[in-house]
């Protein structure tokens, strides 16, 4: 397991992609740490470049220049299947939309990342159950996903991420399609997993409310991260 001081670690980092011949630079020269066991805010308006720092993070992509240390280990040195790997066992990623799979029940959708990781049998069913429960789901195990609600959609969807035990959590925009009082509790089970598991999570997000629920913020701006708490 990840447990180095500084779990995540930018250095000297740039990103761009080419539309045609034209240049689009998202982010340029940024060097940033992001602490084990803390919450980091990255905040900015749609379409700064959330996501794809997101998607650096967890390996999906990689740098145009410069380098993603996890555990002091550059992710640009592995191969597209070793990144996959790194990010089946480490990373566990919430998204805006759910993407749970709707032709398995709430209960399998769970059970994906563990078969996995090659987890099966008794053992996964106990650790599914264990976490439908934290995220209050345990009545929903052997419904289908369009039968829930979009925060009980949300929360299977971080008990599915999270049933793994990964170090890094990755959260893109979690609580933007629901009312503030889902929002509250998702955010709720969500830092009640970092202070409990000791867990890293980096936190993608246009609402400055949560600025003061984290450890440390960041805003996108003039293609840096900028420091903000």
């Amino acid at each position: 397991m990840i447990r180095e001081h500084n779990c995540v670690q930018f250095e000297s980092l740039s990103k761009s992609y080419f539309d045609g011949d034209k240049e689009i630079k998202i982010v340029e020269d940024i060097s940033v740490s992001f602490p084990n066991g803390k919450t980091t805010l990255i905040l900015g308006r749609s379409g700064c470049g959330k996501s794809t720092l997101l998607n650096l993070i967890s390996g999906v992509d990689v740098p145009s220049k410069g380098r993603v240390l996890v555990n002091n280990s550059s992710l640009s040195d592995l191969s597209e299947n070793e990144r996959t790997l790194f990010r089946r066992k480490h990373v566990g990623i919430i998204f805006q939309f759910f993407y749970l799979i709707p032709s398995l029940t709430v209960l399998e959708n769970i059970l994906f990342p563990l078969e996995l990781n090659n987890i099966s049998g008794n053992k996964s069913r106990k650790l599914a159950h264990e976490f439908l429960q934290k995220v209050d789901l345990n009545d929903k195990a052997d419904v289908f996903p369009d039968t829930l609600s979009g925060g009980e959609q949300q929360r299977a969807a971080i008990a599915r991420a999270i049933v793994h035990d990964p170090q890094i959590i990755i959260a893109d925009e979690p609580t933007g399609n629901l009312d503030s009082k889902t929002r509250d509790q998702i955010i709720n089970i969500l830092l009640n997993l970092v202070s409990d598991k000791n867990k890293t999570l980096i936190l993608a997000t246009h609402s400055e409310d949560l600025i003061d629920l984290s450890d440390n913020a960041y805003l996108i701006e003039n293609l840096k991260l900028k420091k903000i708490k």
